[in-house]
């Protein structure tokens, strides 16, 4: 391709709304350009990243035995109805009716449409097991998208969906597909980690992975263990302790002391005005499921994880309680609720149930409570792991490693989805006694548009982009330095004539531009080797630039051509 054909405009400054790196330099670089919010054109540069990404991701779906269909955007909302998710995903689903009024949804997923297909088309056993995938552009009306293609719109993603006669051709067909998730990540030179993580809205009772590309600007917390492989996502990281209630004598110990503590209802009012050190403070927090108030008692250092409280409570959302319900429960406003006298249900963390005593709220406003000990002055008949892991913490698979954490940007899930979907949408078949049975699902998703943003977030220094080879939109990049300069113009275009009839995609910047502007928009572009053609070009020589080592050299031009296409 010769840039003076190329449809590319790099911009010297980027958009004041785009705040991640790689938003500015896809910007910046051409690769994309904005139409609405979280809505984006795929410029020639970022049209071709994408089809390396899709690429790997259909060699290696393929390999695993997948097979490619397409299935509409466009999707019935008696589908969703009919599988309850309708009012689950909420005002995420983008919504429409056609001329006759009949309702539509524009596909965030495909669980319900491949269901309905597969039941149509399979109702025996020996048709199974079933693979399919597809790439497609996705739609959910975010509230606030950001981060550019990092959370949009409409997005670009590739979903499979397995279909077995049991559990353990699920367990086979989740392991292909998380091997091969592996695979497609390391060929795109993407720094991941594979985390066990939470089902959301596509439901499913079975295992699940979340992998997560690493990066400091990324919205989930993963915890990941410095000894061992464990890692998870935040809300599904468990923390290594006992959940059964300690047996303690209590003669001989002192009754609580109240202690005046006005206008200090947070944990930080009481250790700048009390000075209490927060590990010595019993939390008392009020939560509803909509059918019964209770309450979470976690450490004053610690968070209590919703997710690990709503699975106890017997699943649903739960929330914390408002204002006015938490006075009707506990007699008293946030801040100074305690779990002595408390006629409300009590899960106890087991951090909190370890404890030999603690500071807790007193009931009564501006008074908290000394010498609060578990199993005396509140129940411990429901202990168990109701808060987040905290750094530091044991690692709960081999106990010898601690829990650090970092941030990461989800660019894959893997899903356990049993029968969930199959059960409510009929699809069933025949086993060999013949017997109807519902299909047991797994469901596999990679979102391309944001890996092509995670890699980018990944993969970039002061000038630019850079590319890892194996997704660059060009192989190599010869930049001319004088257009005007026959000897010059003839070598560049005899090396672009060598490099692309051995089949190798060469961009040559044949503009008639300074060489300042050439540097700048290459360094921006990123391609992974730069073959700079100047003065040396009468003596048979250029300057090699590798982006990726951030060296520069002065070689032959054939020693060029040779490491080129040794690469």
């Amino acid at each position: 391709m010769r840039q003076s054909n190329l449809f590319l405009t790099t911009l010297r400054e980027a958009p004041a709304e785009a705040e991640t790196i790689s938003h500015q330099l896809l910007l910046r670089a051409g690769y994309i350009r904005q139409l609405a919010a979280g809505v984006y054109t795929y410029m020639p540069l970022g049209r071709r990243v994408l089809r390396k990404l899709e690429r790997i991701v259909r060699e290696e779906m393929d390999g695993a035995g997948a097979q490619e269909v397409l299935m509409p955007a466009l999707q019935p909302a008696e589908l969703w109805k009919e599988s309850e998710r309708y009012e689950v995903y909420g005002k995420e689903l983008m919504k429409l009716q056609d001329r006759h009024e009949r309702e539509f949804v524009l596909g965030p997923t495909h669980e319900e449409v491949v269901t309905a297909l597969v039941r149509g088309e399979i109702s025996s056993y020996r048709r199974l097991p079933l693979t399919v995938y597809q790439i497609q552009s996705k739609f959910r009306d975010e509230r606030r998208p950001r981060s550019g293609l990092l959370r949009g719109r409409e997005f670009l993603m590739k979903d499979a969906y397995s279909f077995d006669t049991g559990w353990e051709g699920l367990d086979l067909a989740y392991e292909q597909m998380y091997q091969a998730y592996g695979r497609i990540f390391e060929r795109c030179g993407l720094k991941y980690r594979a985390v066990q993580a939470n089902a959301g809205a596509i439901g499913g009772k079975g295992q699940n992975h979340e992998f997560m590309a690493l990066s400091e600007i990324g919205e989930d917390t993963v915890a990941v263990c410095t000894s061992c492989d464990y890692a998870a996502n935040l809300e599904q990281a468990e923390v290594r302790g006992k959940s059964v209630t300690p047996k303690r004598d209590f003669s001989g110990n002192a009754v609580p002391v109240k202690f005046h503590t006005p206008n200090q209802k947070t944990i930080q009012q009481l250790e700048q005005e009390s000075g209490i050190k927060p590990q010595e403070i019993i939390k008392t927090l009020i939560y509803t499921n909509g059918n019964t108030v209770f309450a979470v008692l976690v450490r004053g250092d610690h968070e209590v994880n919703e997710l690990k409280v709503q699975k106890y409570m017997g699943g649903g959302e739960i929330t914390l309680a408002e204002y006015e319900l938490v006075q009707q429960a506990a007699g008293v406003e946030s801040g100074y609720v305690g779990p002595a006298g408390l006629s409300l249900t009590v899960l106890v963390d087991q951090a909190v149930a370890g404890m030999a005593e603690g500071i807790t709220g007193a009931g009564e406003k501006d008074y908290h409570l000394r010498g609060v000990i578990p199993g005396r002055d509140f129940p411990l008949e429901n202990v168990g792991d109701f808060r987040n892991a905290a750094a530091g913490d044991a690692c709960p698979e081999c106990g010898s490693g601690q829990l650090e954490f970092h941030q990461g940007i989800e660019v894959g899930h893997v899903f356990k989805l049993g029968t969930v979907y199959s059960e409510k949408l009929g699809a069933n078949f025949l086993d060999t006694a013949g017997r109807s049975q519902p299909m047991v699902m797994g469901c596999y998703g990679i979102g391309i548009s944001r890996l092509l943003s995670s890699v980018a977030e990944q993969n970039h220094d002061d000038e630019g982009l850079i590319w890892p080879s194996s997704i660059a939109p060009f192989a190599v990049h010869i930049l001319l330095m004088s257009a005007k300069d026959e000897a010059q113009r003839e070598a560049a275009e005899a090396l672009y004539i060598q490099l692309t009839s051995f089949g190798i995609e060469t961009l040559l910047d044949d503009r008639d531009e300074r060489a300042g502007v050439k540097f700048k928009d290459a360094g921006l572009i990123g391609i992974p080797v730069a073959l700079v053609v100047g003065k040396g070009s009468a003596e048979g020589k250029l300057e090699y630039m590798d982006r990726r080592a951030g060296t520069k050299e002065v070689i032959d031009i054939e020693e060029a051509v040779a490491r080129v296409r040794g690469i």
